[in-house]
């Protein structure tokens, strides 16, 4: 009877892991195949598979004499990196004080953090905007990375300080008997002990501020500053009865995401079920 219950569930689960797994891989499919229609074929037949393997659509896009693909994709990777390297960095280091250090007032700090989480990113965006815009950032890179990193510390806090905490006491206890001090501590165990959480936000932060679009249109009006997923809206707009060519470009900018997260799927299922696990 309990086989028999055990193989309901199960069936129930694989179920349900494979509905999830259409609806998230069939729409990218939908997308890389009508970025090799023209529009006309798009409309007729949305479905079916394109007659022919026309790359038409992707010449336009980075032959579009206002838009400079290259560039948006190195300014992406460029404000998406700053942003990962603010936020482990900082981050890390909240963390190890709160997850390390046992204190009444690290217990404000994670209440008030858990407060932070729950307001609304919109609603900060009017005085963040009037900070920046009176700061010598104004129309940089770092006009954009560092609301993002701000925005997501308190996050990368919380997770980075539960798994901190989950390390045994005993090997700092042993460090400092040895004669090392807190950032020596930090530096050759924590850190080490920490490295699949420390991937795991890293890999989430990069993908949340590679999609922020918000960010990047309140912050930036340079052209030349501006991340691919501004871009792609501009492309939408330019191009908006050309649903191959807005096919195309949507394609292009998934194809990062993508590509990081097939490479580091297992470091982010490590590190999250290792923190679930010790915690």
């Amino acid at each position: 009877m309990g086989n028999k219950k055990l193989k309901i569930s199960s069936i129930l689960l694989y179920a349900v892991l494979i509905f999830w797994l259409l609806i998230t891989v069939i729409p990218i499919l939908w997308v890389f195949e009508n970025s090799f229609k023209p529009s006309e074929e798009i409309l007729l037949n949305g479905v079916a598979f394109p007659k022919s393997l026309d790359f038409s659509n992707y010449r336009s896009i980075f032959s579009y004499p206002d838009v400079n693909m290259f560039r948006s994709f190195f300014n992406s990777f460029l404000i998406s990196g700053g942003v990962v390297a603010g936020v482990v960095c900082f981050g890390g280091l909240a963390a190890f004080g709160l997850g390390r250090f046992d204190s009444g007032v690290g217990k404000v700090v994670e209440a008030g953090m858990v407060a932070c989480l729950l307001v609304p990113a919109f609603a900060t965006m009017i005085p963040n905007f009037v900070t920046v815009s009176r700061l010598p950032i104004r129309e940089t890179y770092l006009a954009v990375i560092v609301p993002q990193v701000a925005g997501n510390l308190c996050f990368a806090i919380m997770l980075l300080s539960s798994y901190m905490r989950s390390l045994p006491n005993e090997l700092d206890e042993a460090a400092i008997i040895d004669g090392a001090g807190p950032f020596q501590v930090l530096k050759h165990i924590t850190v080490p002990l920490s490295k699949p959480m420390f991937a795991t936000v890293g890999i989430m932060v990069f993908i949340w501020s590679y999609n922020d679009l918000i960010t990047s249109l309140v912050y930036i009006s340079d052209q030349k500053l501006k991340p691919v997923c501004v871009i792609l809206t501009m492309v939408s707009n330019m191009h908006g009865t050309d649903y191959g060519a807005m096919m195309a470009a949507i394609f292009i900018t998934v194809i990062p995401v993508l590509i990081l997260y097939m490479m580091s799927q297992e470091m982010v299922i490590k590190g999250l079920t290792a923190g679930a696990v010790k915690g």
